[in-house]
């Protein structure tokens, strides 16, 4: 009878094959150059599926190696999907599966991509350089200070090798939750650590806030402009979004009065100082009316200061907040350290009423358990050894040094600037054409921009567009928007 058993399966590496598992003198650690080695090797098929890798202790041996260092590369060659371990037996060539290509439906290759808020978030993902996407809502990383960053890690780190083994604290980490205390201080706005809630950034906060007010059919108003990202994140809970006209001052008291009155919301989510997108600041009168009609309506004002740092907050350039006024009577205050620090930190807060708050670190303990404490632990280190202030005096300076001569360099090419702003990173402007299809033109050519359309709850054509004045060194960028403007 002929034996039809694959040899492969069975078979293992002899000496002579098992010379070139180990490739020395090329980059890297030993580990590293073994993983190189063997993975090079299966991919050329010189190791076929099923092969007994040598044993750890003849493998050290024959390599002249640790067997530390070959339990560190066959773990490594494991998780990379190389090879698997067969308890007892050893390890084996593991039968990789060839990696799928996803195809589009022809039906869809050649459509016309909707431009969206999804659209644009998940293209502020690409791997673009930052200085041709002036679509974009962050810094330059290149403005950021990583090194801070990373002293800061490594500090924490060598005093707390366990960090990472624990959760941390459904409110927050304590130290810091004091820290900000003191800084809130600074903007007229008394808390106490009882009324602070840490966050995954002001985006988590506002879900968190909108699920503990809101029921599905209830009315949530914005600013008309606004932050895009949670009309979709409200839509999705049920909510009515209304956009309030945004003027430069502030909100159409007008028009808020009119819509309070017809739609009996339970929420206004607004940017008080340095508004996205326009960078335009509130005014202390219309703080005061804003504060007031919330008391005659009922409804909570949701103060979103995630540009916070960026406002030099002088008294040629005053920032009201509607909190300083209220106290956390009727605002919840929402800030965060994402915009100056790093997006990948993603930490923020809320300051709340104690009764308000609490119910807030209870919904945020039953949606996520608590928050990442050793960020939390970064960012206070940079707040409480003073660098922090340093550095976003720096960062405004940045910004003071590229906004007007980017605003002149987009008006000179036939951007229309709809408002100026003295502070912040956006400016709002009127590109005189459809904006949606200038946006698909611009990504063609592999630079993001960011329509008005995705600024305002009913997501209407409009020839708005939102730049962001330090992601506008290429002049490629400037190149394209002459060209595709007519004025090149």
């Amino acid at each position: 009878m002929t034996n039809t058993a694959k040899p492969a399966k069975n078979s293992s590496i002899d000496s002579a094959n098992s010379g070139a598992l180990l490739l020395r003198d090329t980059p890297g650690s030993l580990v590293e150059q073994i993983v190189r080695a063997v993975a090079t090797r299966i991919d050329d098929k010189l190791l076929r599926t099923g092969t007994r890798m040598p044993s750890i202790r003849r493998f050290a041996e024959q390599h002249q190696v640790s067997r530390f260092t070959v339990v560190e590369a066959y773990d490594r060659l494991v998780a990379q999907g190389f090879l698997e371990s067969r308890r007892g037996s050893g390890f084996y060539v593991r039968e990789r599966a060839p990696m799928a290509v996803p195809h589009a439906p022809a039906s869809l290759q050649a459509a016309t991509p909707q431009i969206d808020v999804v659209w644009l978030v998940r293209n502020m993902f690409r791997q673009l350089p930052s200085h041709r996407m002036p679509g974009m809502g962050l810094l330059p990383g290149e403005w950021l200070d990583g090194e801070m960053i990373a002293g800061a890690l490594r500090s924490i780190s060598r005093h707390n090798q366990n960090l990472l083994l624990h959760y941390g604290t459904p409110q927050g980490f304590m130290p810091l939750r004091q820290q900000l205390q003191r800084k809130l201080a600074e903007l007229e706005i008394a808390a106490t650590p009882e009324q602070l809630v840490t966050t995954s950034g002001v985006t988590q906060a506002l879900d968190i806030v909108a699920r503990q007010f809101m029921q599905p059919g209830d009315t949530i108003f914005v600013d008309d402009p606004a932050w895009f990202l949670m009309f979709g994140s409200f839509s999705t809970m049920g909510a009515k979004v209304v956009g309030i006209p945004r003027l430069p001052d502030g909100p159409d008291i007008a028009k808020l009065t009119e819509l309070a009155a017809l739609h009996r919301p339970k929420l206004f989510v607004i940017n008080s100082v340095l508004h996205n997108p326009t960078s335009t600041s509130l005014s202390a009168a219309k703080a005061f009316q804003v504060l007031k009609l919330a008391e005659q309506y009922g409804f909570m004002i949701v103060e979103d200061d995630v540009y916070c740092d960026m406002h030099p907050g002088t008294a040629v350039q005053p920032a009201t907040r509607i909190v300083s006024l209220d106290q956390l009577q009727r605002v919840i205050y929402l800030g965060s350290f994402s915009k100056t620090l790093a997006a990948n930190l993603r930490v923020g807060f809320i300051a709340a009423a104690p009764d308000i708050a609490r119910q807030l670190a209870d919904r945020k303990m039953l949606a996520s358990l608590t928050t990442t404490e050793i960020t939390e632990r970064v960012v206070y280190k940079i707040l409480s050894d003073g660098h922090y202030r340093k550095h976003v005096d720096r960062l405004r300076g940045k910004l003071d040094a590229v906004r007007e001569r980017n605003m002149r360099q987009l008006e000179r090419i036939g951007v229309r600037i709809q408002v100026t702003a003295p502070a912040g990173m956006f400016v709002w402007t009127d590109v005189g054409c459809d904006a949606n299809a200038l946006t698909e033109r611009a990504m063609a050519a592999g630079i993001l921009l960011a329509p008005g359309s995705l600024f305002s709850p009913n997501q209407l054509p409009s020839t708005a567009m939102r730049f962001n004045l330090a992601a506008m060194s290429d002049p490629g960028v400037t190149r394209f928007l002459e060209q595709a403007l007519g004025n090149g």
